[in-house]
């Protein structure tokens, strides 16, 4: 029992499993909740670390601006809520080794206390993974035209600050066919891809370099089966098409009018011979360009579908021999495959892929579809495949210029992170459309500052959020009536509610559906609103364990640094107080 206050008990019946409504307690009295320490004033001071990505060991750099801080400024370095070690900040750099063990995600927070009073003036997610796969943050490039050096620099360093640690190249290549033109043994300086857009050689090098100085991983995009007109003058073979019919009379194609310079011609991946042509390509492809894998992309279902001899071609089918023979060819290389809507997921995921990526479609439109994608992906894979999802915000408001609705994006982060997914959305702008270099929306300063939270929050509680438990219900509801509490999935009007026992360890998550305006996570028309602040909500907790500690962190809240919460438990109800919610609070409570 943890209590700062005289606080008396009444034991109480016992509650109906699953979250609840307020009230819901069948005339039962639950223990009063004691008093928490009050919120420490935030600051939200500019700091950034010098990588995206550290191995185990390695050394971290700091970088903030020290003239906002007190004298008596510190920085302590966390895993959860527990302090690992501390020490006084002295100038706006300093260094710090990471621990030892691998896969583990922190958070550095930077503080002073002064009359019994906490400031926390910045905080930052510190990822410790010696691969990028298992916690991957996806992020884009799509303009490859001729760009100085501080341009290339500029875009890698704004990703760095968010924690990408993989950049899809989208669209730098020349033929889908026949990627990197290349004279004898010189690479082509400049070359048009699809769109009739310049792309420069050495800004494509120039960006995989910048990359990787920030431990990024760069990944070349192509199709997996894509020709250009003609392609048969550069060896492809008419025996390798996919048709629309059984004498392989009309070739499968996906038609591009001006300025696209070709259609895009489609060819069977479970076809050798194809396989063997393209490998062929991706080997000339690494050998002048420093790519770390390849990002495979596929059209989604085209129907009924034959190869040349009139066989009946199940296309889902032909993505995992296609995996297989590419990652045998260059088993050194990275593999993500997008799974447009789903199509052909289950065998990608049986594949050599490094994670999961799905594109998302209607009908996935609601929060809840978000959620099931990311545990459908979880089943496909046994649970050994983290998701990212290519989920386009305000699609419909991107027809015309103007700006990003700051909750709808915070919304649905909050449901694909809470998940444990991540989500396809930064590169040199934020994605509204699957045309990558569609820009017509920007994000306003107030979405740019709580994304850096976001990610803060993803990385430091990798955890509890990615790395492995198993999703339950738990029984929780509100004592004064401040919050509805509703189970997922999410209604509008309430506070959904999931949980997760990670260990000893039970994560509850409440996402604030309170004041939301719709439930489509697309949010098109860019109608969403920001939820209302809800602060000091009396909370109680159905638990046959004895609870050791209670914490709460928020992505929203003090640069989602962690705090614990008191707490009283009287037989199996503990009562506490959730200091803050807007659009996510994380409960975790320790046995």
């Amino acid at each position: 029992m943890n209590i700062r206050n005289i606080c008396f008990f009444v034991v109480v019946a016992s509650l109906t499993f699953g979250c609840k409504k307020p009230n819901d307690d069948s005339g039962s009295n639950p223990p009063v909740p004691p008093v928490n320490l009050a919120t420490p004033s935030y600051n939200n001071v500019s700091m950034v670390t010098d990588k995206a990505v550290y191995k185990p060991g390695d050394e971290v750099t700091f970088i903030i601006d020290n003239s906002m801080l007190s004298a008596s400024a510190k920085v302590r370095y966390k895993h959860f809520n527990t302090i690992l070690s501390e020490a006084a900040i002295t100038g706006p750099t300093w260094k710090w080794t990471t621990p030892a063990t691998d896969y583990t995600g922190y958070i550095a927070e930077v503080y002073s206390i002064n009359n019994d009073a906490e400031t926390i003036y910045s905080a930052i997610g510190i990822d410790v993974s010696s691969s990028w796969k298992k916690f991957p943050r996806y992020g884009f490039l799509s303009k490859f035209t001729q760009l100085s050096d501080n341009e290339i620099n500029s875009v890698i360093i704004n990703l760095n600050r968010y924690h990408i640690n993989g950049l899809q190249f989208y669209d730098w290549h020349n033929k889908h066919h026949k990627p990197l033109p290349v004279t004898g043994s010189t690479p082509a300086s400049t070359w048009k891809n699809i769109s009739n857009t310049d792309v420069y050689f050495t800004t494509v090098q120039k960006y995989i370099s910048s990359a990787h100085s920030f431990n990024m991983k760069a990944m070349f995009y192509n199709l997996v089966y894509g020709a250009w007109d003609n392609a048969d003058i550069d060896g492809v073979q008419k025996e390798w098409y996919i048709f629309k019919d059984n004498t392989h009379t009309n070739k499968d194609f996906h038609p591009l009018s001006s300025p696209f310079l070709s259609n895009i011609y489609l060819l069977d991946p479970s076809n050798t011979g194809w396989q063997q042509y393209i490998e062929n390509e991706n080997k000339i492809v690494y050998q002048y360009l420093d790519f770390d894998g390849f990002h495979m992309d596929q059209l989604g279902d085209r129907g009924s579908r034959y190869t040349y001899d009139g066989t009946f071609l199940n296309l889902s089918q032909t993505f995992k021999p296609f995996i297989n023979a590419v990652k045998g060819d260059e088993p050194q290389k990275d593999i993500v495959f997008n799974a447009v809507a789903q199509y052909g997921q289950q065998g990608i995921a049986e594949a050599p892929t490094d994670f999961l990526y799905t594109e998302v479609w209607s009908p996935s439109d609601s929060y809840n579809d978000l959620a099931n994608l990311i545990k459908q992906n979880n089943t496909y894979s046994n649970n050994t495949k983290n998701t990212v999802l290519a989920a386009y915000m305000n699609y419909d408001l991107a027809n015309n210029r103007g700006y990003f609705n700051t909750p709808s994006v915070l919304m649905t982060n909050a449901v694909i992170f809470a998940f444990g997914g991540s989500h396809l959305e930064l590169g040199e702008h934020m994605l509204a459309k699957e045309y990558f270099p569609s820009d017509n929306l920007a994000m306003k300063d107030d979405l740019k500052k709580a994304l850096t939270s976001y990610y803060d929050f993803l990385v430091a509680y990798q955890n509890l959020l990615r790395d492995g438990g198993t999703f339950n219900d738990v029984s929780v509801s509100s004592i004064d009536g401040k919050i509805s509490i509703a189970k997922w999935p999410a209604n509008q009007g309430n506070v959904a509610c999931f949980g997760k026992k990670i260990g000893s360890n039970q994560v509850i998550h409440l996402i604030n559906f309170k004041d939301s305006k719709t439930t489509n996570w697309r949010d098109n028309t860019g109608i969403q609103i920001a939820p209302a602040m809800i602060k000091d909500a009396q909370i109680l907790l159905t638990s046959d364990a004895t609870v050791k500690k209670i914490w709460v962190a928020s992505p929203d809240i003090i640069g989602a640094a962690s705090r614990s919460v008191n707490f009283v438990q009287s037989g199996n109800k503990v009562s506490f107080i959730l200091p803050e919610l807007k659009y996510w609070s994380m409960i975790v409570v320790e046995y």
